[in-house]
């Protein structure tokens, strides 16, 4: 939940929030302050956050990976900068000793967040130019001489979907996005309906427009937005792109009256200009 709250919220104010003012929003949804000091720490520990003291006064900002995932996953959940597939299949094999066995289920946990499928054990394809991606992985894991990259065609162009299913779920996926519109649909109309009418308060707007964000961003780590041409008649991921837009901006004005008004409270006030 901090996560979307960064990503939806924070890095569009410098990216840099005060604890206290975190505590406050989480304690919409029922977090206490020792659960968001906890998390934080984590946090910091894992790369995402850094902090830094004013005073008695701890605050925390994306460190340069958190806001480099924190940009790729706004892009990704709000389908931005999508370009044609060029036809080819970017091919990442890797050889990683047993003795690196966390490296390695690290490694496989990136190429799935970033839209890699396994075709075999080692070897993991994706249909998009991952390239840049490839070489932050290099970097950030020190895994160059384990891997090997390769940008291909595949010949059989028949059976590029039967590739599909072979390296994703599509039947599985798809099925979350049905219970996703089966969730939400009632919901997007009900709230609609209650804001109109000024019978929803601004917390309830940001804790739902919050968990609205939280709920679609799961499909990061299990849709890899595949090509249109790859995917099956029947997919469901327009039909959710479209209701989670739809509904993310109708809750978007209220929703970010709250958080500003929260913000302002221990933070500079310079940052509330919307970047």
């Amino acid at each position: 939940m901090i996560f979307t709250i960064y990503g939806d919220y924070i890095q569009h104010y410098g990216s840099k929030v005060w604890i206290g003012t975190l505590i406050r929003l989480l304690e919409e949804f029922g977090h206490n302050a020792q659960a968001v000091r906890a998390a934080m720490s984590r946090m910091q520990k894992q790369g995402w956050v850094q902090a830094e003291k004013q005073g008695n006064r701890s605050y925390y900002s994306l460190t340069t990976q958190g806001t480099r995932r924190m940009k790729e996953a706004g892009k990704r959940i709000f389908k931005q900068h999508e370009e044609d597939w060029d036809g080819k299949w970017r091919m990442l094999i890797y050889s990683i000793p047993e003795s690196k066995r966390k490296l390695r289920d690290e490694l496989r946990k990136e190429l799935s967040w970033s839209g890699f499928g396994s075709l075999t054990h080692s070897c993991w394809i994706t249909p998009h130019p991952l390239e840049d991606e490839v070489e932050q992985l290099k970097e950030r894991y020190e895994i160059e001489q384990y891997i090997h990259f390769f940008v291909s065609d595949y010949e059989q162009t028949e059976k590029q979907k039967e590739l599909v299913t072979q390296c994703w779920d599509i039947e599985e996926i798809n099925e979350k996005y049905r219970q996703f519109i089966d969730a939400y649909s009632k919901r997007f109309i009900i709230t609609r309906n209650q804001i109109e009418r000024g019978q929803m308060d601004l917390g309830a707007c940001f804790v739902e427009r919050t968990e609205l964000v939280h709920e679609y961003r799961k499909f990061l780590f299990v849709d890899p937005s595949l090509p249109e041409e790859l995917l099956p008649n029947d997919w469901l991921g327009g039909h959710a792109a479209v209701l989670f837009a739809d509904y993310y901006n109708v809750l978007t004005k209220p929703a970010t009256e709250f958080f500003e008004t929260i913000f302002s409270e221990g933070n500079d006030e310079a940052l509330l200009v919307h970047v």
